[in-house]
């Protein structure tokens, strides 16, 4: 797995890279995502960290897994607003800092946005609940 962890990194990063264009300014606040996600079960929560996470090793390659995870059954293209904006969620990659972020994209601007920041609408795509366990993962939770 960490061969292929290696690989997944470079590949992503070099996606983001050649489809970076142009850059929306879309300012974030922690916690603006909690308004509209719906609920999910901390049982249900913690068995998709363990599907994720089953074959990793360290946090790079859970990371790896989670972005796997949602970039297979998230829903996309789907419309949120973030802060008040209308945005489409064209998919989910890793940025430079390695943070799993939906690309989001609003005329010919796009802008990368941590998911754990994105607020979802309030009636989420199929497999939304990808990102509900990584928010779980990243608060301690799994």
């Amino acid at each position: 797995m960490a061969a292929r962890a290696k690989t997944r990194i470079s590949e992503t990063r070099s996606t983001a890279k050649k489809s970076a264009g142009s850059e929306l300014t879309i300012a974030t606040r922690r916690g603006s995502a909690r308004a509209t996600r719906p609920n999910i079960s901390t049982a249900r929560l913690k068995e998709l960290v363990e599907e994720a996470t089953v074959d990793a090793y360290n946090e790079v390659e859970r990371r790896i897994g989670f972005l796997t995870m949602i970039q297979e059954h998230l829903g996309v293209p789907f419309e949120t607003d973030v802060l008040g904006a209308p945005v489409q969620v064209t998919g989910v990659d890793f940025n430079d800092a390695d943070e799993i972020v939906a690309i989001c994209k609003r005329g010919g601007l796009v802008q990368r946005i941590p998911v754990v920041d994105l607020p979802l609408p309030k009636s989420p795509p199929e497999g939304f609940e990808w990102i509900e366990a990584y928010r779980f993962y990243q608060r301690g939770g799994g």
